[in-house]
């Protein structure tokens, strides 16, 4: 990055930079995201796994992700940044949430079970607990509004036990498990949308 450049993007303010991003300011995006936020990408890119051929690349997919309207909102998720941290934080755990997601669709895809025609039958994604500190998890586990859900939520993926532990403490059949365990599954990753986790 050329000095005037460097002197240029540093001067402006997280929300200025956010401003241009969301207006697809070229310059303002291109200094700041591919420039500026180049090592932070870099770092993450060379820790996790991705499909991308290059850090460039991996850019180019965080820029598409941060930049596309959501289904039900229609806003894209730059949009909800709430300068609570700094614009740089906001995107390392933006691009790591990403690497980990990336990480557990290809795990889901490859444990899932098969269907007749013995393809692939993808199962709801199973809680990125991994990806949260623990003071997070038990945040998320207290927003959620079924007590029970969050109890089984607790003991699958907090405490690691079986399907079959998390069962016979809860009292339920396997069959009544399957069942709330992918309700469970899905109230825990509407609350970590809803706090911007994923």
């Amino acid at each position: 990055m050329e000095l005037d450049d460097k002197k240029y993007i540093d001067s402006l303010t997280d929300r200025e930079v956010v401003d241009a991003i969301l207006k697809r300011d070229a310059r303002i995006t291109r200094l700041y995201l591919y420039e500026k936020c180049y090592p932070l990408f870099k770092a993450r890119y060379d820790k996790y796994y991705t499909d991308c051929e290059s850090c460039i690349e991996f850019i180019n997919e965080i820029y598409a992700y941060i930049m596309t309207p959501g289904v039900k909102t229609g806003k894209c998720y730059l949009s909800t940044f709430g300068f609570s941290c700094s614009l740089t934080c906001w995107l390392k755990i933006v691009a790591e949430n990403y690497c980990h997601q990336l990480f557990k669709k290809r795990i889901d895809i490859i444990d899932a079970p098969e269907d007749a025609s013995g393809r692939k039958t993808q199962e709801p994604i199973s809680p990125n607990i991994d990806s949260l500190n623990r003071r997070d998890v038990e945040i998320v586990l207290s927003l959620m509004p079924n007590k029970r859900y969050s109890s089984l939520i607790h003991l699958r993926y907090v405490e690691e036990k079986s399907n079959e532990e998390t069962a016979d403490i809860l009292g339920m059949s396997m069959d009544n498990y399957y069942n709330k365990h992918k309700l469970a599954k899905e109230q825990f990753a509407k609350i970590l949308r809803k706090e911007g986790l994923i």
